[in-house]
């Protein structure tokens, strides 16, 4: 048996956390989502190719907060199966040999995408192409319902002591690269995806709307990545702003002056409608929606007429696409990353010195609670990426928590020892 936090199916606990006000949230989502601390079955090995894994480090991700609170799209429902135990963020070392590079003890991260590869499925035309994060039968195969791992009830997920994997989802961990680093990983892969699912010319004007772990790392994938110019980050909060320069950004703005903030640095015109928000004529050639939530309304409204608005958070709100068809824009997804070139790219930003502190927080299962009420309150408390420590089973947090050397030991000589 192994401890896990477990997603079970509750519509009236979805419904009581989905209808908190925001201020409430990180007080009463954790005692509210449909989760449980439970003694479940190690999962099993679903087929050949497949290996287990024991977590050093699982992130809790916008998406996983998104699911407790109850704010997750009814379209992503068939894509899940439950019960699941959530954690697709995912470093942590091999229990079995998965390949002759990657023995058993192999410190790797886990692209937690589920496609034909993994669930034995003869090739859909996404795959075929290159583009597994687009697969078309992850609902079929040898495993069960899960867009990733984390949300298959079949795999487990990194908020447990045990996971399984197939070893196509598997990237080693540079001996260098430490635990609070490699965790970042697949949030980086993503950000990296998204700014290569767009043409960036070269001095482009490019908006990062939100400055969570999303929007951070998507400023450093396009200053490292693309021949942007000026990158501008509109930011809650202003440890964010500070942050967001430090990877790169040319300037941040408060988000309750995003529209007069853009207006003065593209010297485009501010025009109000009778009814809702203003927004501009003229604006940046991109905006990149990293919020998941209202982000995509301001997107649209500080964009130029035939710019690009990249999706890179996960909406959850309806939105008015009027300005997508007065202003001819294009409008584009990006959703998690596509294989070991996005991998590789992100383990090698992973070391970049900028990222120092970004993981400043780390919690045992046992005190999941507070642990999801610190990454609820994530910006307001100067954190930006919260994570679980499976293994540690004494009930102490670390990191900026507590700050005991004990636990800063215990990753240090997981990193050492990779």
């Amino acid at each position: 048996m192994i401890l896990a936090l477990e997603y079970h199916r509750s519509p009236a606990r979805y419904l009581a956390a989905s209808r908190l006000p925001g201020r409430f949230r990180s007080a009463a989502v954790p005692s509210l989502a449909p989760l449980r601390l439970t003694n479940r079955e190690a999962p099993g090995l679903p087929g050949p190719g497949w290996v287990r894994l024991r977590p050093v480090l699982s992130g809790i991700c916008g998406s996983d907060l998104s699911m407790a609170a109850g704010k997750v799209s009814p379209y992503l429902s068939p894509l899940v199966s439950m019960p699941f135990v959530p954690g697709h963020e995912v470093v942590g070392e091999l229990l079995d040999d998965a390949s002759d590079d990657m023995p058993a003890g192999t410190r790797v991260v886990i692209d937690p995408v589920l496609p034909c590869r993994a669930r034995g499925t003869g090739p859909c035309p996404p795959c075929a192409d290159g583009n597994e994060n687009r697969c078309d039968h992850i609902t079929s195969g040898r495993i069960s319902s899960g867009l990733q791992t984390g949300f298959c009830a079949d795999t487990g997920g990194g908020w447990s002591e045990r996971l399984v994997a197939h070893r196509t989802q598997l990237h080693r961990v540079p001996e260098s690269l430490p635990p609070m680093r490699a965790v970042l990983a697949e949030p980086l892969a993503c950000a990296v995806r998204s700014v290569r699912r767009i043409d960036v010319p070269r001095g482009a004007s490019i908006v990062v709307v939100g400055a969570g772990t999303v929007g951070l790392l998507t400023v450093l994938a396009l200053r490292e990545l693309t021949p942007a110019g000026s990158i501008t980050v509109i930011a809650r909060h202003a440890g964010q702003r500070r942050r967001a320069l430090a990877l790169g950004a040319t300037e941040t703005i408060d988000s309750s002056a995003a529209l007069r903030g853009l207006r003065r640095i593209t010297g485009g015109s501010l025009v109000r409608p009778e009814l809702g928000p203003g927004y501009l004529l003229g604006g940046a050639d991109i905006v990149v929606e990293c919020t998941g939530g209202e982000g995509l309304d301001t997107a649209l409204r500080l964009v130029r007429a035939g710019g690009t608005v990249l999706l890179s958070g996960m909406p959850a709100k309806p939105v008015d696409l009027t300005p997508a068809w007065f202003r001819e824009l294009n409008i584009v997804g990006s959703y998690a990353s596509r294989g070991a070139d996005d991998f590789g790219a992100a383990l090698d930003l992973a070391s970049h010195d900028a990222l120092d502190g970004f993981v400043d927080s780390v919690y045992p299962l046992t005190r999941w609670r507070d642990a999801l009420s610190h990454a609820l309150s994530a910006g307001r408390s100067g954190s930006v990426k919260i994570a679980f420590d499976p293994q540690n089973g004494d009930g102490a947090a670390y990191g900026d928590t507590t700050s005991t050397a004990e636990g800063t030991d215990h990753l240090e000589r997981e990193g050492a020892d990779g």
